[in-house]
């Protein structure tokens, strides 16, 4: 890890689209995926910094925001002014020095598979924190963000790599597998990731060197749990 800073910083990138294409669905970041790595990372010292491509509001996925959904870590968000700006003042991503941050993690939710997952930038920046052995994060949908991200030598990132993510069983059975612009769990098997499913939105994470995926939405706060103690143990 090669960021060099005193007080560890984490970089955490959402989506900025609102909208599953033209069905009409309104999607977002999976709050639980926002706050749970927020609130466990700054208690950690470390310093959280919230990107977008747009800046600006991130856009947070309205059911995340409801029973049975909500968690401890969404219900102390909502009512933490503090997290709220920070969440609604995003930084945009292109204009901030990636370089100078010791990790990255990306919270899930639709929205990412029609901007991240194709932001040319975005695959850069995930290489350059690989590459440099600094911790990569992402949960559920995040991980699908790594279909297009090659190494220098012009291998696929995920080819031989231990990763897992949200499961077609588990979009299957909230009937949206067909709204979707591709398959998380397809796409990176074809680019030669060895995925490693769970029981349907248990919590699963799966670390591989410096990639660190979890598969549902219950996988958020061990996933940030891991990459604290990965941070720490650095220090």
């Amino acid at each position: 890890m090669k960021a060099g800073n005193k007080q560890k910083r984490v970089l955490l990138v959402m989506s900025s689209v609102d909208e599953m294409g033209i069905s009409g669905k309104q999607t977002g970041t999976w709050f639980t995926e926002l706050a749970a790595p927020y609130y466990i990372l700054t208690e950690a010292g470390f310093e959280v910094v919230f990107a977008t491509p747009a800046g600006g509001a991130a856009p947070i996925d309205l059911l995340s925001m409801k029973a049975p959904f909500t968690t401890e870590h969404t219900q102390r968000f909502f009512n933490d002014p503090v997290a709220m700006f920070a969440a609604t003042h995003t930084r945009k991503l292109r204009e901030i020095d990636h370089s100078t941050f010791d990790a990255v993690f990306f919270p899930g939710g639709y929205g990412l598979l029609w901007d991240l997952a194709s932001d040319s930038h975005v695959v850069k920046l995930i290489r350059e924190f690989y590459e440099s052995d600094r911790p990569v994060a992402m949960v559920c949908h995040a991980p699908a963000i790594l279909r297009d991200v090659k190494l220098t030598d012009g291998r696929y990132l995920v080819d031989g790599l231990r990763l897992t993510g949200f499961k077609n069983d588990e979009d299957t059975e909230i009937e949206l597998l067909h709204h979707l612009l591709f398959s998380l769990e397809d796409e990176l098997k074809r680019r030669g990731a060895v995925y490693v499913g769970n029981t349907n939105w248990e919590a699963n994470v799966v670390v591989d060197g410096a990639l660190m995926t979890g598969q549902s939405p219950a996988s958020a706060p061990p996933l940030a749990d891991a990459l604290r103690d990965v941070l720490a143990s650095a220090a």
